[in-house]
C-alpha cells in the first residue's frame, strides 16, 4: 500500500501564538421552510392520552428513541420535530484511503455521534484497521459500544477527557512525552478549530478530514410547529439545531419557554443566539440531559 505523508493531507497549522482559541461556530444563513399542510410523516407524538406534549425532540429522526423512551418513564410526553439532517462531507471519500494507508495514528478523536458513525463507515471500509480513539464524552462513546465487544483488538476507546469539551479534550489528550503524536480528526464542516489548534500547541501533528456536514431539514409543518411553540421545553443536541430553531421563531426574544441542550457548547449557542432559558446537564450521556431536561420542567411548572 502507498506511504501517506502526513503533510500531504493536512495543511500545517499556524504559529501557536497567533492561534486565538474559540467556541464560535458558523452557521448557513439559510431558513428552514414552513409548510403548511398536515403531514404524518412529520408529526410523530409519543402519548398516552390526548394531552399536550410537554417536550419537543430535534435530533435527525431516528436518533431520538432513547431520549423519548428515557422521558417516557418519568410520564413525560414528547413531540418528535426533526430540525436537522445529516449529510456527508467534502473529506468523507478520502477517510477509508487514510485509515486503509501503512501510516498509522496515534489518536483518532471523535467529538460526535454523528462523527462517530460516519467514523465507522469509513472504517469498516478500509477493513477494521486497529486504531486507538479519544471520545468526547459518553454519548460520543456509545457508539461505539457494540463495534467493542466484536473488536476489541482492533478498536479501542481509550480517553474521555474530565469534561466532554473539545477544548477540554485538546487539552488533555494524552501525549508521549516529546514523541512525535499524530492525530486524526473526523469532523463536520461545521466544527470550530478548538481541537486542532489546541493540539497543535501541545506539539500534536493533527490531520483534519471534514467528514459530514449537519444542514436544516427543508421543510417544518405548520401544525407541528404551532405544537411545539407551545411545548415548556425544546431539546437540542447541536448548535446546528439551536440555530434551525431560532430560525423558525419569529421573535426569538419574546419565546419564553425553555432549551435543554445536550451540552455545554450548544447551550452556549444557544446564549449567543439570544435564547433565554438554557439548560444543560452536569454530567455527560443521556442520563445527563434528561436530568437537564426535567430540571426545565421544574423550572416551568411543568413537571
Amino acid at each position: 500500500m502507498p506511504m501517506l505523508s502526513l503533510s500531504s493531507i493536512s495543511p500545517l497549522a499556524p504559529p501557536c501564538s497567533s492561534l486565538s482559541l474559540h467556541t464560535g461556530i458558523s452557521f448557513s444563513p439559510s431558513r428552514i421552510g414552513v409548510s403548511s399542510t398536515s403531514s404524518t410523516s412529520q408529526l410523530i407524538q409519543h402519548t398516552k392520552s390526548s394531552s399536550n406534549p410537554k417536550v419537543v425532540i430535534t435530533r435527525e429522526r431516528g436518533k431520538n428513541a432513547k431520549l423519548i423512551d428515557a422521558l417516557a418513564e418519568h410520564g413525560i410526553n414528547c413531540l418528535e420535530l426533526p430540525l436537522i439532517q445529516h449529510n456527508r462531507g467534502p473529506d468523507m471519500d478520502r477517510l477509508a484511503s487514510v485509515l486503509s494507508a501503512e501510516t498509522t495514528f496515534d489518536w483518532i478523536v471523535i467529538t460526535s455521534p454523528e462523527a462517530g458513525s460516519f467514523f465507522v463507515e469509513a472504517w469498516k471500509a478500509a477493513g477494521n484497521p486497529s486504531v486507538r480513539i479519544g471520545v468526547v464524552g459518553a454519548g460520543t462513546a456509545s457508539i461505539f459500544e457494540n463495534l467493542i465487544q466484536s473488536q476489541k483488538k482492533s478498536l479501542d476507546v481509550a480517553f474521555a477527557p474530565s469534561k466532554a469539551t473539545g477544548k477540554v479534550l485538546a487539552s488533555e489528550l494524552p501525549k508521549d512525552g516529546n514523541k512525535r503524536c499524530t492525530v486524526l480528526y473526523p469532523a463536520s464542516v461545521k466544527a470550530s478549530n478548538d481541537i486542532e489548534e489546541g493540539l497543535f500547541c501541545r506539539g500534536f501533528q493533527v490531520v483534519r478530514l471534514n467528514t459530514y456536514t449537519t444542514v436544516p431539514v427543508d421543510h417544518v409543518d405548520q401544525i407541528v410547529l404551532e405544537k411545539a411553540l407551545l411545548a415548556p421545553v425544546v431539546a437540542v443536541a447541536s448548535p446546528s439545531a439551536v440555530r434551525a430553531w431560532v430560525n423558525l421563531i419569529s421573535e426569538p426574544d419574546s419565546w419564553g419557554n425553555a432549551v435543554a441542550c445536550i451540552g455545554e457548547t450548544t447551550a452556549s449557542a444557544a446564549k449567543r443566539l439570544g435564547l433565554r432559558n438554557v439548560y444543560f446537564p452536569m454530567q455527560p450521556g443521556l442520563d445527563g440531559w434528561v436530568g437537564s431536561i426535567l430540571e426545565a420542567l421544574r423550572a416551568h411548572d411543568s413537571f
